[in-house]
């Protein structure tokens, strides 16, 4: 508005103002705006919250073809994240279901699991479960289940659901690759 105002004023022949007042009107307003481009104020945006490193799941990628996957998947895992117990005397070597978890959601950050059937046993004693994976790729997108098989009478951890559970959920996880090589170590 005020430059339309000066460019009136000056431009116009009826102008009362003098042609040296006129040109002084047009510096001035000049150098005010080039003064108030210069001096423009930018706010800057707030910067978000940090994440807590521990809330941070690195992965390797969200959208690839199903076969990068399996074949990191298919990669040892570490000793340092296998486990061993003891079970009817013998030393038995697995991943940990929590682990096993944060490795499907490195290599394999789409994919979902689901419990699909829980069964006990006629007589009561145990609790069959069936858990699938499914892994999402670009191409494509795969399925595998598997069962895990609890006695309802070992309360050494958890409920017996929760161990049959996680039993599958690593054995369905194996069945794309992940940890197999735990299950057949002992053959080579």
């Amino acid at each position: 508005m005020t430059s339309f105002l000066l460019k009136s004023l000056t431009k116009n022949p009826l102008s009362p103002f003098s042609p040296t007042l006129k040109s002084l009107l047009v510096s001035s307003h000049r150098s005010y705006a080039k003064v108030a481009q210069k001096e423009r104020v930018i706010v800057p945006e707030p910067e978000p919250e940090p994440e807590r490193l521990d809330d941070v799941v690195p992965t390797s990628g969200i959208s690839r073809p199903l076969s990068e996957i399996l074949k990191e998947l298919s990669k040892r895992v570490p000793d340092t994240l296998v486990k061993v117990r003891m079970e009817d005397g013998f030393s038995i070597k697995y991943i940990p279901w929590h682990i096993v978890n944060r490795i499907m959601n490195l290599h394999a950050p789409e994919w979902s699991g689901e419990v699909r059937n829980i069964t006990y046993s006629a007589d009561g004693k145990s609790v069959s479960v069936v858990y699938r994976v499914t892994l999402y790729g670009t191409d494509a997108e795969m399925y595998r289940e598997s069962t895990g098989t609890a006695s309802v009478e070992d309360t050494g951890y958890g409920d017996p659901v929760q161990k049959a559970e996680a039993m599958a959920f690593r054995r369905a996880c194996a069945r794309f690759g992940l940890g197999l090589h735990l299950y057949h170590e002992d053959m080579l």
